[in-house]
């Protein structure tokens, strides 16, 4: 048997990993594009900002740790059509190549900017490891740098530019950065940390065009016109699903790949897995895609263990996230106040100001907590926090209440762990869900 797996994110080393294991026979062979499989993108920007000393130790494994698991990894080779009916993938310079069972992590692209100069040289794009070194020797003789969008991945960058020591600018045409995911609440603190650093916030902005001859030299905005050394589009990621289409291959309402729970699509014998396919959100049902690389690891495994012949099931997921901003960490589940609010999501908002260990123990912090309750079930439909530490587990273990449908009474009173150096006397969720219950 012959499974074949396209893309080398952690979707696709996830699926061939899944099904190397699950069939140790079978001939697993995994196409990639690019130079490296299994790095981590996400670690970029803190080489950019030197948190990280070095690109080479966000590649987990190396070439022969692949070769040695008996790993077949075709580095730098496009596969650039689907035959579902033939069972064969057409690769560039090769021709057809026959499959049993095929898994698509053909992962994610930026959106398209969509104003003059987008095809300009010199527009960087946070994605491949290479690229990121290519862009990293220009920083070092760069004095200002433009960022197109306060997303996740725009506020890493422009933390990293300020780091390196480059005027810095954000262009963004929400009310605060993230405003598409966090409330303006659990991102004040942060706003005030990016502007102590130095950065210049261009909110309520828009791009109307990037300025350049051939290469790019800056940005114009609805606001006058930002010249720059470097400039990054940090725009929302978009299901990559060319292959998928021209397939013929159900593509769904977010434009991700419809998959089940056995993340097997619509064509026979294919799976797909990772940022080109949608997911249901546990609590409303609704299609979403986008998600981390925690997803799509677990995603692959999934889809490689299925199509080894095994059997495997993927949740519908209730999306814990977190980052670092400025100099928070910020973080929560689900839907925050904003989007639940334009949803129409019946809630109740409990709020509380905690903090990370005890008071007279040098070194505590405070951590703001705002949890959403259903008036109804009293359970959770989301949260959000901000803090400086303790953010990540806080937001695993919301995920895990509400995936469990843990009432917030339960939440209010819960046991928690008091050791000065580690942990308070009162845990701020519980703090919050005390709070929400007030209102219930």
């Amino acid at each position: 048997m012959r499974i074949v797996v396209v893309g080398g994110g952690a979707a696709g080393i996830g699926a061939q990993g899944g099904a190397k294991g699950t069939a140790p026979d079978a001939e697993v062979v995994l196409y990639t594009e690019y130079e490296d499989v299994g790095y981590s993108p996400c670690g970029i920007p803190f080489v950019h900002g030197k948190e990280i000393e070095k690109f080479e130790d966000l590649i987990l494994q190396d070439k022969k740790f692949y070769e040695d698991a008996g790993f077949d990894i075709q580095y730098m080779t496009k596969v650039e059509g689907v035959d579902t009916a033939a069972q064969e993938i057409k690769v560039a310079g090769e021709g057809a190549v026959h499959y049993d069972r095929l898994v698509l992590g053909t992962g994610w692209n930026y959106a398209d900017p969509g104003v003059p100069g987008s095809d300009l040289a010199g527009l960087h794009y946070v994605k491949n490891i290479r690229r990121a070194m290519e862009f990293d020797k220009l920083l070092d003789d760069a004095k200002v740098a433009v960022v197109v969008d306060a997303s996740p991945i725009g506020i890493e960058m422009a933390t990293a530019f300020a780091h390196r020591g480059l005027e810095t600018h954000f262009v963004d045409p929400g009310g605060w950065p993230m405003s598409d995911i966090a409330d303006p609440d659990i991102m004040e603190p942060v706003e005030e940390s990016l502007r102590e650093l130095g950065i210049n916030m261009h909110m309520q902005t828009s791009v109307e065009r990037f300025v350049g001859d051939g290469k790019v030299r800056g940005v114009a905005t609805s606001k006058g016109e930002l010249l720059a050394d470097v400039v990054v589009v940090a725009t929302d990621k978009t299901p990559n699903t060319e292959l998928a289409t021209a397939a013929g291959i159900k593509i769904g309402s977010t434009g991700g790949i419809i998959v089940d729970d056995a993340m097997a699509t619509s064509a026979e014998n294919v799976w797909a897995a990772g940022d080109c396919v949608e997911i249901p959100h546990g609590l409303t049902k609704v299609p979403i895609n986008g998600l981390s690389g925690s997803h799509a690891y677990s995603q692959g495994k999934v889809a490689g263990v299925n199509a080894g012949g095994g059997e495997r099931a993927y949740q519908a997921v209730q999306v814990p996230w977190g980052m670092v901003a400025g100099t928070w960490a910020i973080g929560g589940v689900s839907f925050g106040e904003t989007l639940a609010t334009a949803l129409g999501i019946p809630h109740v908002v409990g709020m509380a100001d905690g903090i990370s260990k005890a008071r007279y123990y040098p070194g505590w912090s405070q951590i703001r907590v705002k949890l959403l309750v259903d008036p109804e079930t009293r359970t959770l439909v989301g949260g959000q926090m901000a803090g400086i530490e303790g953010i990540k587990e806080r937001a695993d273990f919301l995920a895990m209440a509400m995936r469990a449908k843990i009432p917030i009474d339960d939440i209010a009173w819960m046991e928690n762990v008091y050791s000065p150096p580690i942990g308070a006397l009162n845990e701020p969720m519980a703090l919050a869900a005390q709070n929400a219950l007030g209102k219930l």
